[in-house]
């Protein structure tokens, strides 16, 4: 058996533990012998850490063992970073400056030597527990190195998509039948329920979008509605969520009658398609609550819905469901050979490999998804012992439960490598169902220390990027949403269910009936911060260990109590605090005491004030602020802030001071939202020299930006959108010597009504790197400039002087005017309708750098 997850664990803390900014502390105090203790019998234990996660389900004394090696696997981990945080809290103090007496005093320099005394004691305790477990292993007789079969990682070719294979191979029948039914069925109710059951991984989701997609069915119903229920049904999330698909209304912190009013009066007289996708949830009685509220639509109106139980079928539908049946052996193989090999002049190539798939395709037993996983997995491998080992592993003996997780799923996690297994198993934290966004996982990953940089030029985004492209590759994510700033995602739900089957021991639940959580729980998520027990902070006692924090995603708004019960000082080793859609108005001073804490997400909260504290968080990678449409001012020393590496802010500010924000030399992404009081950003800008991504949006009454945005040469996407006073010429500067925009790839401008032409600015050294421009509602823009002819695609929606004259848009391979894909002839100079239109999005995916 491959890597497990504790050895990945064991694995990344002897990488932590040879960081230069560790030696630099165990060097000048004397702490070598201890250090070097602590790696020789963690590398003991590793070797034979895969015979004793073996042994462990018929030896309860091996479980314990493992446990606790788990624990002290953390709290190394936790010991190192707090030399990392007091190498970052030595850096802010020395960078600055004498002058600057306050923030030493901020910092609390001089209790160095009692953090000196204090990680000491700790670093000799972490030795005894070590050296206590090295000394129990020997009692069980575990072999090392037990079938350890290392991972052979290859680099994959990243423009391969098998996204559309599911969903054209074996189910056209089935799809027939299902329209046949929307359209043509006649039933004595107005609106009727059709139910697809099926195992889980089957495909029923992928079979709703073929017929949620197809032209008959949109053209046929006024209104389609996409919801995904998945495991909890609660009443009013289900409105809120079929609401907002219906309408893109926001609805998070609506009551239930307002939800009910505003559902009938969307869907009245309408003829509606409803899809309700992956439902488990029974009761007859909230079922027959949400549909009084849906037969208010017009007479032929659908609702479909996706379900593993036949159960829920009986419940929900009132017409005999439909069964998805297994997908047929040869069109398994047929999906499996798409999936493995580039192209059909590969399968030709390799005889053996096409026999053997065969007999894999044979295991999967019809179902579409473990067919997928594995045969990407497999994707540009040639070696006939990779396949066979496949083919013969043990686990296609483990006994698979009704709807459990498929031994393929399995197999394609343990072929994963190394640095991927956290990866995948933290995505377990995000519900079913969720769709999340890359630059969402990979702060994630940032924020608990699963990203390796292979060298010190490499940016933890692009590593992070690369970890979700291989993912994506590998099958465990689907349902891409391309667009060009960002991709979405989803998770299967068997994929999530063995993502959480890794981080059980780990992740703790917590809901309103909660009594108690393990003391080695390290991530908590709150199903729903409404309802939970004033006994809260009593379950919550001795979990300092505790490093995410986090609300479910759908459980409305987090109430004021609910932070101070959480009281959030008690969690001293927190990586990540999610607050997302929270009414509390300021956070607790004491916030400023978490220094382990790299993300802290507040978009869309209702805080007013962000105190000056938040300055001491020396480790924070990610602040996110959009949407916090109260806060009066951001905190003055946000300089002070030399780890932040991505900031989204809301304010109500004129203007953003220098020495500030423009002073964030580590920064990547900067989004300034829906800021309308704001007349200038801040003139230092050019001080952002990692600045790589720079939106700004909604921003009504800014009127010029700085000088020195053209000297921000790390700039690689630049997006502006709806400032309807921005006036984008600035003044020319006599020398133009300084190197400017050399790496931007991706320029969006949009309901910018000043714009006439693209400024000067903006076309003097860096245009013809250009491969992406992206013009929006620009009414008084009048042409294009012929240096743009370097691009690869160009958007322009809603600009009528621009395309007057479409002689004058320059060449470019793909060009969108208005929704509508054209083409260039080059003989005449100009151009025409593309006979074969592909759609934005696809055009999208093939230039974007994620290509998936």
């Amino acid at each position: 058996m491959a890597e497990s997850l504790l050895l990945t664990l064991a694995q990344s803390v002897l990488e932590k533990l040879a960081s230069f900014a560790l030696e630099e502390f165990i060097l000048a105090w004397g702490l070598e012998s201890d250090l070097q203790q602590v790696n020789n019998s963690l590398k003991a234990i590793t070797a034979v850490l895969l015979d004793a996660e073996q042994n462990q389900s018929h030896n309860h004394r091996v479980q314990v063992w493992l446990e606790d090696l788990t624990d002290v696997l953390y709290d190394i981990e936790d010991a190192v970073d707090e030399f990392e945080c007091e190498a970052l809290r030595r850096q802010v103090v020395k960078d600055a400056g004498s002058i600057f007496i306050k923030v030493k005093r901020f910092f609390s320099s001089s209790n160095s030597l009692a953090f000196r005394f204090r990680m000491a004691d700790k670093l000799k305790n972490l030795t005894e527990r070590v050296a206590a477990i090295v000394k129990l292993k020997s009692d069980f007789g575990l072999t090392e190195g037990v079938n350890c079969t290392p991972v052979i990682h290859r680099e994959r070719k990243l423009t391969y998509s098998f996204v559309d294979a599911a969903t054209v191979i074996g189910r056209d029948d089935d799809k027939e039948n299902i329209i046949d039914h929307l359209l043509n069925h006649v039933d004595a109710e107005n609106v009727s329920t059709l139910a697809i059951v099926g195992i889980g991984g089957l495909g029923k989701t992928t079979l709703a979008k073929l017929v949620y997609n197809d032209g008959r069915v949109k053209s046929h119903f006024e209104m389609k509605i996409w919801a995904c229920i998945s495991d909890d049904f609660d009443f009013e999330e289900v409105l809120r969520k079929i609401i907002e698909a219906a309408t893109g209304r926001k609805c998070r912190d609506w009551g239930i009658e307002q939800l009910q009013a505003f559902l009938r009066e969307t869907i009245n007289n309408k003829k509606y398609l409803l899809i309700l996708d992956d439902v488990w949830y029974e009761d007859c009685r909230q079922w027959n609550e949400l549909r009084a509220l849906l037969i208010g639509g017009a007479n032929g109106s659908r609702i479909l819905v996706t379900t593993r139980k036949n159960s829920i079928a009986s419940v929900v539908a009132n017409v005999p469901p439909y069964k998805l049946n297994d997908l047929t052996h040869k069109n398994c193989t047929s999906l499996f050979l798409k999936c493995a090999f580039k192209d059909a002049q590969d399968v030709e190539h390799y005889p053996n490999l096409v026999k053997m798939s065969e007999e894999i395709v044979s295991k999967c037993k019809g179902v579409p998804l473990a067919v997928i996983t594995l045969g990407s997995m497999l994707y540009c491998n040639t070696s006939e012992h990779e396949w066979r080992s496949v083919r013969n592993s043990e686990i296609w003996k483990l006994e698979q439960k009704e709807d459990g997780i498929m031994p393929a799923l399995r197999i394609s996690y343990e072929q994963l490598p190394s640095y991927l297994k956290r990866c995948f198993a933290y995505c377990s934290f995000f519900p079913k169902g969720y769709p999340f966004t890359d630059n969402e996982l990979i702060g994630f990953w940032m924020a608990h220390g699963l990203l390796q940089c292979k060298n010190e030029n490499e940016e933890l985004e692009d590593v992070g990027l690369r970890y979700f492209k291989e993912l994506c590759l590998r099958s465990f994510f689907q349902d891409f949403v391309p667009v060009i700033s960002k991709v979405s995602c989803k998770m299967h739900d068997l994929l999530h269910d063995l993502a959480l089957s890794l981080t059980q021991k780990e992740l703790s639940i917590v809901t309103s009936t909660t009594q108690q959580i393990s003391g080695n729980v390290r991530h908590l998520i709150f199903a729903n911060t409404n309802s939970l027990s004033e006994s809260l902070p009593m379950v919550l006692q001795g979990l300092a260990g505790v490093r995410t924090i986090a609300p479910s995603f759908n459980s409305g708004f987090i109430r004021k109590s609910f932070i101070e019960m959480l009281y959030l000082p008690r969690f001293q080793f927190l990586r990540n605090l999610d607050l997302r859609y929270s009414e509390i108005k300021t956070l607790p001073e004491g916030i400023g005491t978490l220094k382990h804490l790299r993300f802290l997400n507040l978009y869309m909260s209702k805080i007013g004030r962000l105190p000056n504290s938040v300055c001491k968080l020396q480790s924070l990678q990610i602040l996110w602020l959009q949407g916090c449409d109260g806060i009066e001012e951001l905190p003055s020393d946000m300089r002070l802030l030399i780890s932040l590496r991505s900031l989204t802010i809301t304010t109500k500010q004129k203007y953003l001071p220098n020495n500030g924000i423009g002073c964030l030399k580590s920064l990547q992404n900067l989004g300034i939202y829906s800021c309308g009081n704001i007349e200038f950003l801040f003139e230092d800008m050019q001080g952002l020299t990692s600045l790589r991504k720079l939106t700004i949006v909604n921003c009504s009454s800014l009127k010029r930006l700085p000088q020195s945005i053209r000297y921000m040469t790390s700039l690689e996407y630049l997006f502006i959108a709806n400032c309807e006073n921005l006036d984008l010429e600035m003044e020319e500067e006599e020398s133009n010597n300084q190197t400017q925009f050399c790496r931007l790839e991706t320029l969006t401008l949009s309901g910018l009504p000043k714009l006439v032409e693209l400024p000067r600015w903006l076309l003097n050294s860096y245009i013809s790197h250009l491969q992406i421009l992206d013009l929006r509602q620009l009414p008084n823009m009048k042409e294009l400039p012929a240096c743009v002819t370097g691009l690869q695609l160009l958007c322009i929606f809603d600009c009528e002087l621009l395309i007057e004259d479409l002689s004058k848009i320059p060449h470019v391979p793909q060009i969108f005017i208005d929704d509508k894909e054209f083409s260039y002839n080059p003989q005449e100079g100009t151009i025409s309708p593309a006979i074969l239109q592909r759609s934005l999005k696809s055009s999208i995916r093939s230039l974007y750098k994620f290509n998936i």
